[in-house]
């Protein structure tokens, strides 16, 4: 899946504070972008929660984008909560042909005059790697993947992660941003041409503290 690459429009930046993106924020405030069709998003009750159903079955690749600087020397610390049933079969993550997730954030530091140096850390639920493993982007090698999650995690419910995006630049770019310029949701199955689902709970950026 080509990743987000000179997309990014103006920004605005954001007071020092903690954000935090409702199902329902994500799905009516955040801007929709299609590299291949669409995956369909709908706000559903999971559990008697808030969630973003997010739909993959006719090899599609969309998601959605907020477009705004957020602060990683107030903020660097994300969290969010996700779930993946299944995952794809017999696919390569590392090459073009098998570049899909049922479920993935992801955070991007953008140059927009210098385009070369736009960076970004993919946050994926894998099918075929480890949690831990980590690998370049087969289409951008600018961008990082990191499996958070694997396919021995699939089928145990809701799952709550917590990244220090800043302290994950440095390691994986060789860079500590003071600010981000988009967070993104992505379910994507254009390149495998499998079936994906995913539902996605809240969002939020945090101090370290």
């Amino acid at each position: 899946m080509r990743l987000l690459t000179g997309l990014l429009l103006s920004t605005t930046s954001l007071a020092a504070m903690a954000l935090e993106f409702t199902p329902g924020d994500i799905l009516s405030q955040w801007d929709r972008h299609s590299f291949q069709g669409d995956t369909r998003y709908q706000r559903v009750e999971v559990d008697g929660q808030a969630a973003l159903h997010a739909v993959c079955n006719d090899a599609t690749a969309s998601g959605l984008f907020y477009r705004e600087e957020i602060d990683l020397r107030e903020t660097p610390v994300m969290e969010w909560r996700w779930r993946v049933d299944d995952t794809f079969r017999d696919i390569d993550e590392t090459t073009r042909a098998g570049d899909d997730y049922p479920a993935r954030i992801y955070v991007v530091e953008e140059h927009r005059v210098l385009r070369w140096r736009t960076r970004a850390v993919n946050y994926v639920w894998s099918s075929m790697q480890a949690a831990g493993n980590h690998w370049e982007n087969a289409y951008a090698s600018q961008a990082r993947m990191i499996a958070i999650r694997g396919p021995e995690d699939t089928g145990e419910g809701w799952r709550t992660e917590r990244r220090n995006v800043r302290e994950d630049f440095q390691r994986f770019h060789g860079r500590s941003p003071e600010r981000i310029n988009a967070v993104a949701i992505m379910t994507d199955c254009d390149d495998t041409g499998q079936t994906a689902e995913a539902w996605y709970g809240e969002i939020r950026f945090l101090s370290e503290d």
